[in-house]
């Protein structure tokens, strides 16, 4: 449960860093202040609800999707924000196309990089129990 819980939360700020550095990087991309959490919320929901599901389709019917699930997980969540937040609007094919891959790399790099940063005293913890 601490696994999950941990899981969750690194999703949280990893899609919060995410969607800022978007909106930094595109201009058709609005987050609004008041929004933001609600956002953040939703679209981490979306994708942990979806991420499932679409990997269980794209194996069935599209195996060479497999690599892309992410992705597609990815723009879905941020579809789904759009439509029920106002928090969240996205203008412009070029924004639609760059935003799931630039919230996909932050997203990417936070996985790697977040627990690191975070469970460091942790891990050094349990290094030192071992030891």
């Amino acid at each position: 449960m601490i696994r999950f819980l941990a899981s969750v939360a690194l999703h949280l700020l990893a899609n919060a860093a995410g969607l800022l550095i978007a909106s930094l990087v595109l201009p058709g991309f609005h987050i609004e202040v008041l929004g933001f959490v609600v956002s953040v919320l939703l679209f981490t929901a979306v994708e942990v609800l979806l991420g499932p599901f679409v990997l269980k389709m794209a194996v069935q019917y599209a195996p060479a999707l497999r690599g892309g699930i992410a992705l597609v997980t990815t723009f879905l969540g941020l579809l789904v924000t759009t439509w029920l937040t106002d928090g969240l609007r996205i203008e412009g094919i070029t924004t639609w196309v760059l935003a799931p891959l630039i919230v996909w790399l932050c997203v990417l790099l936070a996985a790697i990089l977040l627990p690191m940063v975070l469970f460091k005293n942790v891990l050094a913890e349990a290094r030192d129990r071992r030891a």
